[in-house]
């Protein structure tokens, strides 16, 4: 049953077309991520369902007495508040809720006003008392941002325990497929939903396009068919042929399906000589808080560095003395010649809002050198999804993401040979971040991030540090995934306890390690099990029989394309015989290299 039902809603913002004529339908139990490209309507959607905003045409039908909770990107908070007086409400049977989410978040210092803390704080004291309430149906925009990955973590589970409706929208796509079930696109006005988390809806988005890619194809090729009848001078006088020429004209007022606008970017190449950035002995600290303690490292050409740790440990604090905007307590930070430096902070600096979109890029450059050679500031933005017509608009007209996406351009076209990104996933789309990590592992130069979304780490960096508290920093190799399981296996070992001498000794004794068997150096004669022996007979039929199967799978899909329940049945068993087949292709790999050794060594 829907408790909540978006139908036929529209909405304008100036010339700019949001939704058009949109429905969709939320269940009980749906946990909603909502994805699609900055300035497409994400945020405006959640406030119309908050009733914040209304449609301008339509309407949106909540079910009686329901209740929604509604966290905003930017919450306002009253003037004066302190973090107690905004969040608790002195009452002891639900403070005791918001005061252990606060700790959880890491807001400890009730009395602090809210206008003295910094916007991740802010938003994570606004989140703390969003989650305490009591509500139906749970609404977050941006719920990571700047959250740590404890944080992201707890939240996780916390989400994924909670029986109700939620609908968010974030650019976080670990956390979309852990705790969505349910993904709602919004593409050029309309909405399209997919029963599935964030990893399956790509599969079913590819199909769902290939679908409507297919059906213009038979339509262009009837339409051909039908001009050239139309061409030999038929004439309208019988009922079939009048039904002919209408089905013509329908033909040519048929529009083809509308293909997403994507971030076009390319790193073009760029130099630098021997000495890159090299930090020597670098210490920070404010008041009695040591962040950064004899910390040593010099860069690598082309590495792609990755920074984590929890909230308020240095992170921000590393970027900006490695940027040069702040300098160390004592130790020396030496940047080569050569090297320039493009710094991405995570909150957005103070634009003119008056200015128009392309003059704040043509204040950095007005040509800019690409693998293609030099386009205009003009070509540059549109190739970021900002149109002519937005150009030319003021800065103050864009939504919080356009901004961002703004922001991020302009550092990407400095020349930078060094990227110092922070946070550079924060209020950016999904299609646009899968496009910067492109960019990203294409460009030549150095990346060094600070990031929470441990997707993008995954994708992008070669090696991490963390910090580990008292300005202390351990480095892992690998992506954050890599990081994450290096440290599981460190603390594994941690916990066991180390043995004693005369026990290890012990221990040769009982296996046999300490005694001079005649049998030790002997080689061991390797042969087939009779399991394995008829294992291998066989082997290569059942890969080939799997192998048939999938490509009758793949023709079933093609057959079923406007059947979805069909397709997304389809698909499943696809993929369940694909891991099957690769469990066989992997068995296969071991008997062949086992009868290959098993032939050598009757040869030698």
């Amino acid at each position: 049953m829907n408790i909540l039902n978006i139908e036929h809603i529209s909405k304008i913002f100036g010339e700019k077309v949001i939704f058009q004529d949109a429905s969709f339908g939320i269940q009980e139990g749906d946990k909603v991520g909502i994805i699609g490209i900055n300035g497409t309507g994400k945020s405006t959607l959640l406030k119309m369902i908050a009733g914040e905003e209304e449609p301008d045409s339509g309407q949106i039908i909540r079910q009686n007495g329901i209740r929604i909770a509604y966290l905003p990107q930017n919450p306002a908070f009253p003037a004066g508040a302190t973090v107690a007086s905004y969040a608790l409400e002195g009452n002891s049977d639900t403070d005791w809720i918001v005061q252990s989410n606060l700790t959880k978040l890491g807001i400890t210092e009730y009395e602090k006003k809210m206008e003295h803390l910094s916007g991740g704080q802010k938003r994570r004291t606004a989140l703390a008392k969003t989650l305490a309430g009591e509500f139906d149906v749970l609404i977050l925009d941006e719920p990571t941002n700047h959250l740590d990955e404890e944080m992201i973590s707890w939240l996780e589970d916390y989400l994924r325990s909670y029986r109700g409706v939620i609908l968010m929208v974030t650019h976080d796509r670990y956390f979309l497929d852990r705790v969505s079930n349910r993904i709602l696109e919004i593409s050029h006005g309309a909405m399209y939903s997919y029963q599935a988390n964030y990893t399956k809806f790509l599969e079913l988005k590819a199909a769902r396009e290939e679908m409507e890619l297919a059906s213009e194809r038979k339509r262009q090729s009837v339409l051909r068919m039908e001009l050239e009848w139309a061409k030999r001078g038929c004439r309208a006088r019988s009922t079939k042929q009048r039904a002919r020429l209408e089905r013509l004209e329908a033909l040519k007022n048929g529009s083809a399906p509308l293909a997403d606008q994507v971030v076009e970017m390319d790193a073009s190449e760029v130099r630098m000589g021997k000495k890159t950035i090299e930090l020597h002995h670098v210490s920070k600290g404010y008041g009695a808080e040591k962040m950064i303690d004899d910390f040593e490292y010099i860069v690598l050409k082309n590495q792609r560095l990755g920074i984590i740790g929890p909230n308020g440990c240095g992170k921000s604090t590393l970027l900006k003395m490695i940027a040069g905007l702040v300098k160390p307590d004592s130790g020396q930070i030496e940047v080569g010649e050569t090297i320039k430096i493009g710094y991405l902070a995570q909150e957005e600096p103070d634009m003119d809002t008056n200015e128009r979109v392309i003059d704040y890029i043509k204040d950095i450059a007005e040509y800019v050198q690409t693998k293609e050679g030099r386009i205009s500031a003009s070509q540059m933005l549109e190739r970021f999804l900002f149109t002519p017509e937005m150009q030319y608009t003021p800065v103050s007209k864009l939504s919080g993401g356009e901004k961002r996406r703004l922001y991020l351009l302009s550092v990407l076209i400095s020349g930078a040979n060094v990227y110092v990104l922070d946070e550079p996933s924060n209020n950016v789309d999904i299609p646009t971040l899968t496009i910067l990590e492109d960019y990203l592992n294409s460009f030549s130069g150095i990346v060094i991030t600070v990031s929470h979304d441990r997707y993008f780490l995954d994708n992008v960096v070669d090696r991490i540090f963390e910090f580990e508290g008292n300005g202390k920093l351990r480095q892992y190799e690998g992506g954050y995934t890599d990081y994450l399981e290096a440290k599981m296996r460190r603390e594994a070992e941690g916990k066991v306890p180390e043995r004693k001498p005369e026990e290890e000794k012990a221990a040769g004794k009982n296996t046999g390690k300490g005694s001079k068997s005649w049998k030790q150096n002997q080689p061991v004669k390797l042969k087939f099990s009779y399991k394995e022996s008829k294992e291998y007979e066989t082997i290569d039929e059942e890969i080939a029989e799997l192998e048939e199967k999938i490509e009758q799978f793949d023709k079933e899909m093609s057959e079923n394309a406007t059947n979805s329940a069909k397709l997304s049945e389809l698909m499943q068993k696809k993929e369940e015989t694909e891991q099957m087949l690769e469990e066989k292709m992997e068995r296969w790999v071991y008997l062949n290299d086992l009868a290959e050794r098993i032939e050598q060594q009757k040869n030698s």
